[in-house]
Formats: C-alpha cells, structure tokens, sequence
C-alpha cells in the first residue's frame, strides 16, 4: 500500500516539472513567417540610403605551412561576422520556445566578404555553415576555413627572420556607402602552436581606398600574423655543420706538407660546403630581392676555404722549390724569414747547432794552420822528397775556416775550396819519378776532392731547401692566424647581424 502511495506522488511531481514544448511547430510557422517575400538579393535595410554595418572579426586557429618558396601562406581561420537583418525580426511571445533559428547562407543576405590575397585554387577558402539569427534580427555567421594567402617572405634574415603576412578581408561588391565593417580584434586563444614558427602577434586594422572607377570609399579589414621563425632545427643541421666545416678548413694549414693530403682536404671541405648551399637554395625562393643571412655566411665561408686553398698552393711550391730553380729573393727573406719569423715566435731548425758550431770557429783556425805549417815544413826536412810522394799535391788544398753566414744553414769551419780549383788535377810535372804510386796518390786525391765537392754541393742544395721549406711554414703558421681571425669575426659579424639573433638564440636554444 505505501509503494502504491509513493509511486503517485512521484508520478505527480514529474507530471508538474515536465514543460511542453511547442518549439517544433512555431518554429516551422516562424520559418515560414520569415521567408514570405524575402529576397535574399535585397540589403537588409529599413532605408535603402541606409549604410549597413557589419563586424568583422577571425579566430586564429593554426599555422599550418608557410611556403617560402611559392610565397604562399597556409592558416585555418574562423571568420566572424555579426550584422543586422531587419528583415529577419519577430515577437518571441508569438513564437514561444523559439529563441534562434539557422538559415542556409544561400537562403538569406550575407555580406560577400572575401580574401583579397587569397592564393586558393577556389579563392574563397570558407565552408559554408548557416546563419544564426535572433529574434532581434542579429545574424552571427562564424565560417571555418582554411585559407591560402599570398605572403611576401622576406628571408633576408633566414633563418633568424620575423614574418608578417597580410590577410586583407573585405565586400566585393559593395561599396562604403552601402556596406561599412567594424573591425573585431583577433581572437588567439585556441590557437595551436606550430613546430617551426611562434605567433608573436596578430594585429589588425580598418583601411578605406578609393578607386578611380568610383567615388565612394572601399573599406576592408587587414589582419597582420606576425610570426618569428624557430631557429633550433636549422641551427642544429645548416648552421653548427657549416661552422664545423669552416673550423676543418683551418686545419689545411696544420697538416704537414709531406703529407700530400692538404690540398684534398681543402677541396673536400669546398664541396661540403657547396652541398649545404644547394640545401639551402632549395629552401628559399629564387628571387634577386635580397640575399638570405644564411646564403651569405655559407657564401663567405666558402671564399675563405677558397682562399685556404689558393695559400696551400702556394705552401706547396715554396716547401717543394726546386734547389736549382734559383735562390730566395732578398725581400721574401727578410719578410718572411726575419720579420714575420719574429713575430710569430717561430726559429729554423738547426738553428741552435749553427750557432753553437759558429762560437768554435777559432780552435779550428789554429789547428788547421798548424797542419798547413807542418805539412809545408815536411819536404824541407827530407831533402825534397816526402815520405809519401803524393802528399806533395797536398800542399795546393786550400783551408778556408770562414764561416758562413746563418742564413745559408751551413756549418762553420768547413773545408771549401776556391773557385776554380776543384777540377784541377794533379798535372804530370807534378809528380815525381818516383813511379806508379805517386800516380795512385794523386788519383785518390782528386777522387777526395771530387766528394769533397759533392758534399759541399749537397749542403749547400738542402741549405736552400731548408730555407724555402722554412718559408713554407711561416707561411703556413700565418695563414692559420689570419684566416682563424678572419672566419671568427666572419661567423660572429654575419650571424649577429640579424635584429633578433640574442631573442633565437636564447628562445629556441636556451629553453
């Protein structure tokens, strides 16, 4: 009996709580109300001399690709619209329970407002939703799309460059007079962040231009996206690799010349360059407006490995100079032997020994004088006759104990002979008849001098290769200087030149 009871009081209460709709049938009669003789070719005014209004406004929702090639950039918007409809008014006391009703865009007046800029193959990108309206005549037409614009990149500054692409909205049809849009600020706040770019701002502002065809006014709507491109994927496989091939261009100059592998070192340093620069020609577009930052430094970068190449050449001849080709000219010995030598701290080989032999020259002289002396004194002793026969040619071997100069890399103190007399031999009158071993003497001693000359000739063609190999180093030693100065200030000076190099850096790199 209770569960009797407390079923029809449950039943009761439901029964004062449910409401009756009668959306359904006043809406159809309200559809049918609001479309008897509308014309969706007619402004909605009261006063044909009316201007209507029309707020404008869109909804970034993402930055989907910007072609710097084609120039084109690709977003998904939603456009707002809001105008009035006087045509599309009702008392909702006759139509209880409708507070709205939607209307295809074809059956009602719409403003035709499109993307001037529009780069879509249909130009209008929009898709068709339908209109709301409230019984006051309000009409809220919120159409997504996804819009392809013309964008003018200008990559002057890739990849540390700022964008600002232009989306210039307005009526095609209507004039100022007939048609005026108030600007809505752009809403950002279901944007979707994009991988490659940051949106830094979307600002937006009202334009009017006149047309020579007509005097009324053309007003649009041009919203600006304004995005800063993220540096972290091209720093990581364009900029660090680039900076690394330049760094392995300055070891051209640290590799030893015996080694035969500078000057392919530097050619294969040029031609990884030349791949990175197609990597990047692929990316930009092909436009003589402005050289991008990118361009510039591979651009430099590959005249100084350019420039290491042509110096190697040089290194090469002077550290392989032919000893007979000729002696070094005075001015490149003392520029670069004395003058740049010094100044980079740099000293011959050998150059200790030589000095250290040239402060023992003087026991040299007196021993050498006292052989001279005593081998002149021997025929005096024996009646004219030696004990060996042919030592008597001896006597016409000159000792000359002047040493020579440092620059020449030959030892003081050393037996040279005077010019002319190296191919003298021993003539006939010379020897005694003393027989055939005066004759075997005398053939030893022009065997002597004959090596005697031969060393002589050999020290003094590996003095002149020192001496140009010598110059080959310093050569070396200042190229390395002066094109590690010239790539550093190169890399600090091209890179540090964009406007927001310390904002990339710090951003994308540091966070």
């Amino acid at each position: 009996m209770m569960d009797l009871v407390n079923f029809l009081l449950y039943a009761a209460v439901a029964a004062c709580t449910v409401k009756v709709s009668h959306q359904g049938p006043n809406q159809r009669r309200l559809y049918t109300d609001l479309m008897k003789g509308y014309s969706p070719l007619e402004r909605p005014v009261l006063n044909d001399s009316e201007t209507l209004t029309v707020n404008f406004g869109l909804s970034l929702m993402q930055i989907m690709d910007v072609d710097e090639k084609n120039q084109v950039l690709t977003t998904n918007i939603w456009l707002r619209l809001y105008w009035n409809d006087y045509y599309l008014q009702w008392d909702k006391d006759e139509y209880p329970g409708v507070s709205n009703v939607r209307f295809p865009d074809h059956l009602i007046w719409k403003p035709d407002i499109l993307l001037y800029n529009s780069a879509d193959e249909r130009f209008d990108g929009t898709f068709h939703t339908n209109i709301v309206v409230d019984p006051s005549g309000s009409c809220s037409y919120i159409p997504p799309g996804i819009f392809k614009s013309t964008c003018h990149i200008d990559v002057r500054w890739f990849p540390f460059d700022v964008q600002r692409c232009d989306l210039k909205f307005g009526s095609w049809t209507y004039g100022g007079w007939s048609l005026d849009l108030k600007m809505i600020e752009a809403d950002i706040s279901d944007y979707v962040a994009n991988g490659e770019w940051d949106l830094v701002e979307v600002p937006g502002q009202k334009n009017e231009r006149r047309y020579e065809c007509c005097q009324e006014p053309y007003p649009d709507v041009t919203f600006t996206v304004v995005m800063r491109r993220r540096t972290l994927y091209y720093g990581l496989n364009l900029l660090i690799p680039c900076v690394l091939i330049s760094t392995l261009a300055l070891l051209v100059f640290l590799l030893p010349a015996d080694s035969g592998e500078k000057i392919s070192l530097g050619i294969t340093v040029l031609l990884s360059l030349t791949v990175f620069m197609l990597l990047v020609a692929e990316i930009m577009p092909a436009t003589s407006d402005s050289v991008p930052l990118i361009a510039e430094y591979f651009a430099t970068t590959m005249v100084i490995v350019g420039l290491s190449v042509i110096a190697t050449v040089l290194v090469l001849q002077y550290h392989h100079h032919d000893p007979h080709g000729g002696k070094m000219p005075k001015w490149t010995r003392v520029i670069l032997l004395n003058w740049c030598a010094w100044f980079l701290r740099m000293k011959r080989p050998g150059e200790e020994r030589v000095r250290s032999a040239c402060h023992n020259k003087a026991p040299r002289s007196s021993l050498t004088s006292m052989e001279l002396s005593g081998s002149a004194s021997a025929p005096q002793s024996t009646n004219g006759n030696m004990p060996f026969p042919g030592l008597r040619g001896l006597e016409s071997i000159p000792y000359s104990t002047a040493a020579t100069s440092p620059d020449s890399g030959i030892l003081c103190g050393r037996l040279v002979g005077r010019a002319g007399e190296d191919e003298v031999l021993l003539s006939a009158g010379q020897i005694s008849t003393g027989g055939s071993l005066e004759l075997e003497m005398a053939k030893i001693l022009d065997e002597v001098r004959y090596i005697a000359k031969r060393f002589r000739n050999q020290d003094e063609d590996e003095s002149v290769c020192n001496e140009w190999k010598f110059a080959a180093s310093v050569i070396d030693r200042l190229c390395l200087m002066a094109f590690s100065l010239f790539t550093i200030l190169c890399t600090i000076g091209i890179l540090m030149s964009a406007p927001n190099f310390v904002e990339a850096i710090s951003k994308d790199f540091f966070t």
